[in-house]
C-alpha cells in the first residue's frame, strides 16, 4: 500500500535530453533547480498524481551479470547513501538517458530527477529518487494588453496534468534491486523507458502473484469454464475465485480448487490449463504464497459481472456472496418459444 499525500520534495535538478540519432544536443544545469512554494507544490503534484491513480504494480532492477554494473542502481544506492549528491547524480543520469535516445521516434524533453522524503510504503516511513521526463508540448494562449488592445499570443508549454514517463525508486529492498513504479504515458517508444534506460524487471513479491493468478483464472474462466458450461457459471466461478482470495490470508493450491471449483469434473481440465499457460502468467510453479489484498481489490473492480444477451437485454450479476446468483437465479429451456431463458427471483426493486 503506497500513501504519497504526505511527501515532501528536498531537491529537484533539471537537464534537457534531446534525440541523439537526430543530432540532438544534451543540456545539463550547473546547479540543482530553485523552487518557490507555488512551483513545488505544483511539481509535486505532477510528479505523483499518475502513481496515485496508476494500479501497483511493483518492479527491481536486473542485470545479466550483477547489479553493481546496472547505472541507474548505482545512482539510486548513491543518493540514498548520500542525498547531497543528487545534483551531481542526476547529471549521470541524464547522460545515460541521452545515450539510450538513439531511436528516430524518440522525442526530446526535459529530465527531472527528484529526492523525496516521508513516503509511506506498505505503512512505513521511507525515501524515494524520483525520474521523469516531459516530452509532449501542448499550445496555449497567454494574453497581453497593448495599449487599447488585449493581444493573444501562442505558446507551447508542458501540461502538468499528464505526465508522459516517470519512475519511483523506493529506498527499500536494496539488494534485490530496489522497489520500483514506473508509468509511461506513450506507446510509440514503449521499451526505451522500462527496458533499455531503466532496466527493470517485474518484482515477483506477494503482489505479483496474487494480482498474476487472479489473472490467469480470469483466463481459465473464458477458455475452460464459459465454453464448458455458460457464461452465468463464468461470472459465478470468478466471483468464488475472488471471494476466496478475500478472505484468506494466504493462498493454497488445492484448498482453493476444492472450495471454488464446484464442477470436480474441471479440475484436471484447471491443471492441465495451468500446465500450458502458467508460463504466461508466471505461476506456472506457484501453488502457495499470501494473499495481497490490494491486488484483490484491484481485480475485483476489473470483473465484468455481466451476462450479455442476444436479445440486447443484460444481467448484472453483482453479489458479493456468489451463492446469491445460484440461488436467485435460474437458467432454463422453453420448449416453445425454443429459446434460453433466465428466472430472476426478487421480494421489490431496488431504488437506484
Amino acid at each position: 500500500m503506497l500513501n504519497l499525500y504526505a511527501s515532501h520534495i528536498e531537491t529537484v535538478s533539471l537537464h534537457r535530453v534531446g534525440n541523439k540519432h537526430r543530432g540532438e544536443g544534451l543540456f545539463l544545469s550547473e546547479s540543482p533547480a530553485r523552487l518557490n512554494d507555488e512551483q513545488t507544490g505544483l511539481l509535486k503534484e505532477y510528479f505523483l498524481k499518475p502513481f496515485r491513480e496508476k494500479e501497483e504494480n511493483y518492479y527491481c532492477f536486473t542485470h545479466e551479470a550483477a547489479l553493481e554494473f546496472h547505472p541507474v542502481y548505482e545512482a539510486a544506492s548513491a543518493v540514498f547513501e548520500n542525498p547531497a549528491r543528487l545534483h551531481e547524480v542526476s547529471g549521470e543520469l541524464a547522460r545515460h538517458l541521452y545515450a539510450k535516445s538513439n531511436h528516430p521516434h524518440i522525442k526530446s524533453g526535459e529530465c527531472y530527477v527528484v529526492y523525496f522524503t516521508d513516503l509511506l510504503l506498505d505503512n512505513e516511513r521511507t525515501h524515494a529518487l524520483g525520474i521523469f521526463k516531459s516530452e509532449v508540448k501542448q499550445d496555449f494562449m497567454q494574453f497581453e494588453e497593448k495599449g487599447t488592445n488585449l493581444d493573444m499570443l501562442v505558446q507551447q508549454g508542458v501540461n502538468l496534468h499528464k505526465l508522459d514517463k516517470g519512475c519511483l525508486i523506493f529506498n527499500r529492498n536494496k539488494e534485490e534491486g530496489f522497489k520500483i513504479l514506473s508509468v509511461d504515458s506513450n506507446r510509440y517508444d514503449a521499451k526505451y523507458w522500462l527496458e533499455e534506460f531503466l532496466g527493470l524487471a517485474p518484482l515477483t513479491d506477494d503482489n505479483f502473484y496474487t494480482k498474476n493468478y487472479l489473472k490467469f483464472c480470469q483466463g481459465f474462466a473464458r477458455d475452460v469454464v464459459l465454453p464448458a458450461e455458460d457464461k452465468q457459471q463464468e461470472v459465478l466461478f470468478m466471483n468464488r475465485a475472488v471471494n476466496h482470495f478475500a478472505k484468506n490470508d494466504s493462498f493454497e493450491e488445492s484448498q482453493f480448487l476444492n472450495e471454488v471449483l464446484e464442477n470436480p469434473e474441471l479440475i484436471p481440465e484447471f491443471k492441465h490449463y495451468k500446465t500450458e499457460k502458467g508460463p504466461k502468467y508466471s505461476i506456472e510453479d506457484v501453488s502457495n504464497f499470501a494473499i495481497a489484498n490490494k491486488a484483490v481489490s484491484d481485480t475485483r473492480k476489473k470483473i465484468r459481472n455481466v451476462i450479455d444477451l442476444d436479445t440486447n437485454i443484460q444481467i448484472k450479476l453483482n453479489f458479493i456472496n456468489p451463492e446469491s446468483a445460484e440461488k436467485f437465479v435460474e437458467k432454463g429451456w422453453d420448449e416453445e418459444r425454443q429459446m434460453y431463458y433466465y428466472l430472476v427471483y426478487f421480494n421489490k426493486e431496488q431504488k437506484s
